[in-house]
């Protein structure tokens, strides 16, 4: 299993022979409140040739209308049972509707929705095959949830949002090391750092620095992998 950062949320996952896009978004400038900090990786044109797409959710930041209509027809987007109808208004044409711990198999792989919990209709992604089971939180904070994931899948990795603004929108250091404490992943590969406020009113001291130093102090055994755009990890 190859994992590569494409930017922001947007990772793409190689397994089983087959090739997996999370919450994808190309914009290069943000929005008017959000500026993007590094343009992603992978054109839309370069990854039209996927097998499946995972969306978490449906803000701005998480789908990419011009993506979607560029997908063939017959390729699945998988997104939460409650928002499937907006992925379609998005531009998506196959969406697979999925409720908590439903699973959806395509060639080798399984995918199962689990808990989250975000400003918006929201689901994880547990992603299994060859013999590994890998997280994708999309935006959540951290709930008591997270310990029913940890007892329903031994995971090689977690890609989970360690970072907050002053608005919050996702995990803050405190929360992601609590994720991690009953997520108990080998590894925890960090996405959602693809945005800054443009309004320093709107940042917060909280950072990928100090999540680190917090997850030292709490002694845990997970490590920490930090992908650039463009950077790949083999889950092993």
């Amino acid at each position: 299993m190859l994992i590569t950062m494409i930017g922001h949320s947007t990772v793409l996952l190689e397994v089983a022979g087959l090739r997996i896009l999370t919450d994808p978004y190309f914009g290069g400038w943000g929005n008017p409140a959000y500026a993007r900090l590094r343009p992603p990786a992978r054109t839309r044109e370069d990854l039209q040739d996927v097998d499946l797409v995972l969306v978490s959710h449906n803000h701005w930041d998480h789908t990419d209308r011009a993506y979607f209509r560029s997908l063939a027809g017959d390729v699945p987007v998988l997104a939460p049972a409650r928002s499937g109808w907006l992925t379609k208004l998005q531009g998506a044409r196959t969406v697979v509707g999925l409720k908590t711990w439903q699973s959806h198999e395509c060639g080798e792989v399984t995918v199962t929705a689990v808990p989250a919990i975000h400003l918006a209709v929201t689901c994880g992604f547990v992603v299994q095959a060859e013999g590994k089971q890998v997280y994708f939180a999309g935006d959540t904070f951290y709930r008591p949830f997270m310990q029913e994931i940890s007892r329903r899948f031994q995971l090689a990795a977690a890609l989970m949002p360690v970072t907050t603004y002053r608005l919050p929108m996702t995990m803050g250091e405190k929360g992601a090391v609590r994720a991690v404490t009953d997520l108990k992943p080998r590894v925890v590969i960090p996405i959602h750092l693809g945005l800054q406020p443009r309004s320093p009113l709107l940042r917060t001291s909280h950072s990928l620095a100090g999540f680190e130093c917090r997850l030292r102090e709490a002694r845990l055994a997970t490590e920490i992998i930090l992908l650039h755009e463009g950077e790949s990890w083999t889950v092993s």
